[in-house]
């Protein structure tokens, strides 16, 4: 046989040696769903009143659309996923058990969903009772407890591990209202506990604000700002509990494929994330039932996120990690339309080039 000949059917056979026996034949043809995403998000991004990011992952290939999603975004209540996995794992870790239980202080009581900032101080809980209700009904009081129970230090470890540089400072809840406040005037800090969760009682916006001034019994003259606005705008741009949505992404993607906990942990917080129950709220209303999905919202005054993966079982294999945040927009009605326009184009080509 010809020397070029040789040649040539020993470079076809390499070819044909080097294309892995599972890959899809119609791969090289199937349209490229990242830029059928990318022209769906910035139309919705295009038409929204405010600003939104997207951070998209295939877990089975890697491939990641990102829209802003090197950005910090506020959290809000989806800090709460690394609150948990913090607690989780110093239960991995033999430090605390699920039916560990801790005490409820009145300084642990902040305003909020759930029931936990009207119980009586002095009341246990366990640890399992207050990852439900944090995650669950998204008790910020319980949050609080359990902050103060893993400890500060522990919580900025484990989002550091989970999330890298992609994370600014975690903090409890009630800071998050004091640090707000003290933007209208520093003798906002003083405020007691009951004193924030009567003004969080008033409508946000200037009835709100009227409230705090009332709280504080001073004059309009002594504010150094003049709206809840800008009292807001202020706080956000101390960037804490802020993360970017890459960031986030990497943290639930550590999750689902066992490097954040133990299996036995894994499936625990799967569960207090809601795996196995099926809503239509924000993502999830663009999202088919038939598809399993954890997730986790956070809302605050002109703020929302919504992070999720949809089919995170089995390590993640058919996986794909959707995190999502809005700003300067309404943080219920237009973020929450915004949100399930997101998950249906995420569904319609990232879950679609998967089947």
């Amino acid at each position: 046989m010809h020397r070029p000949v040789m040649s040539l059917l020993v470079a076809l056979s390499l070819a044909f040696a080097a294309v892995p026996s599972h890959a899809d034949p119609g791969a090289a043809n199937k349209p490229d769903w990242r830029e059928a995403l990318r022209q769906r998000v910035e139309r919705i991004d295009e038409s929204s009143p405010g600003r939104l990011g997207v951070y998209v992952k295939r877990l089975d290939t890697n491939e990641v659309y990102s829209h802003h999603a090197d950005e910090g975004w506020y959290l809000g209540s989806t800090v709460k996923v690394a609150i948990a996995i913090a607690a989780l794992r110093q239960v991995d870790a033999g430090k605390l058990k699920l039916q560990s239980t801790a005490q409820l202080q009145e300084g642990d009581k902040i305003d909020g969903p759930g029931e936990l900032v009207w119980a009586k101080a002095g009341t246990r809980y366990t640890i399992d009772s207050l990852l439900t209700r944090m995650i669950g009904v998204s008790d910020n009081t319980a949050a609080n407890l359990l902050v103060r129970t893993v400890g500060q230090d522990n919580l900025d470890k484990a989002a550091s591990d989970m999330m890298g540089d992609g994370v600014k400072k975690i903090t409890d809840l009630a800071q998050v209202r004091y640090e707000v406040y003290s933007e209208i005037h520093p003798d906002a800090r003083k405020l007691t506990r009951l004193q924030l969760v009567e003004i969080a009682g008033v409508p946000q916006g200037p009835q709100r604000f009227n409230a705090v001034r009332r709280a504080l019994d001073l004059p309009v003259d002594q504010l150094k700002v003049k709206t809840m606005e800008e009292a807001y705008d202020r706080y956000y741009g101390k960037q804490l509990n802020t993360a970017t949505l890459d960031g986030y992404g990497r943290m639930l993607e550590k999750l689902v494929r066992g490097q954040a906990l133990s299996a036995q942990s894994t499936q625990q917080l799967f569960k207090y994330m809601k795996f196995g129950r099926r809503g239509d709220y924000r993502l999830e209303g663009g999202i088919p039932k038939s598809e399993m999905i954890i997730h986790k919202t956070g809302t605050q005054y002109r703020r929302a996120c919504h992070m999720a993966v949809i089919n995170p079982q089995d390590g993640g294999a058919k996986g794909i990690v959707v995190t999502t945040c809005a700003a300067d927009m309404d943080d219920q009605k237009e973020a929450g339309g915004i949100f399930r326009e997101v998950g249906r184009a995420v569904s319609e080509t990232a879950l679609k080039s998967m089947k």
